[in-house]
């Protein structure tokens, strides 16, 4: 039988089928062809899914991965309304980046520092500029 099931799909992404009948359900996953009723994916699946889960891990919510993957509604000019929302989520991706490093550097200092409080950990860092 050509193609993948759903399970063979859902295992080599690492989802649950669960998981691919949701994104199928709301437009992430375009209808598979059916063999004798069973659903039979291509390749391209598991590329759309990878795009899928790194935008999810990222902050993306659904819609929006949705507009990206294909929705865009008419009337403006698909390249003017995708680059707008690319540079907002590209913002909110580099403010969250200063946030985890932000938060690794802490981390790092808090590692290195061997305080028996956090308190006596955060006057260090806060005292030689580590901030």
């Amino acid at each position: 039988m050509p193609g993948m099931s759903i399970g063979q799909l859902a295992s080599r992404a690492g989802l649950n089928a669960s998981t691919l009948r949701f994104y199928e359900s709301v437009g992430l996953l375009p209808p598979p062809e059916r063999i004798n009723g069973q659903r039979r994916f291509d390749e391209g699946a598991l590329d759309r899914i990878h795009f899928i889960k790194v935008a999810q891990q990222t902050g993306f919510s659904i819609q929006e991965i949705a507009v990206l993957l294909e929705g865009f509604e008419a009337g403006s000019s698909l390249s003017d309304r995708w680059e707008r929302m690319a540079r907002q989520k590209r913002s909110e991706l580099e403010e969250r980046k200063k946030q985890i490093n932000s938060m690794i550097r802490i981390l790092d200092n808090g590692i290195a520092c061997k305080c028996l409080t956090w308190s006596e950990c955060l006057e260090k860092i806060e005292n030689t500029g580590s901030r």
